[in-house]
């Protein structure tokens, strides 16, 4: 297995888990205030994060750092509030 091959189902695995994130929250299954949606945005920003990383792609990295630590942030204030 190529480390490009790595890199891309990575990507493709953040991008699943925050689009299941917002389907989850869109339906009403899970509230945003919860450990599974934050996680959710957590695992797949860094997903996005290693995938664009590798690629180049420096403005989606900004995007999913910002989105990695709002989604640390939410996690945060559920644990410790």
């Amino acid at each position: 297995m190529s480390k490009d091959f790595v890199v891309e189902i990575i990507g493709w695995l953040g991008i699943t888990a925050i689009l299941t994130g917002y389907l989850l929250v869109t339906f009403n299954l899970i509230i945003s205030q919860s450990i599974q949606f934050q996680g959710l945005n957590l695992f797949g920003a860094l997903g996005v994060i290693i995938s664009s990383w590798a690629k180049k792609n420096y403005q989606i990295v900004v995007l999913n750092v910002i989105w990695f630590v709002a989604a640390g942030a939410g996690i945060y204030q559920i644990l410790f509030k």
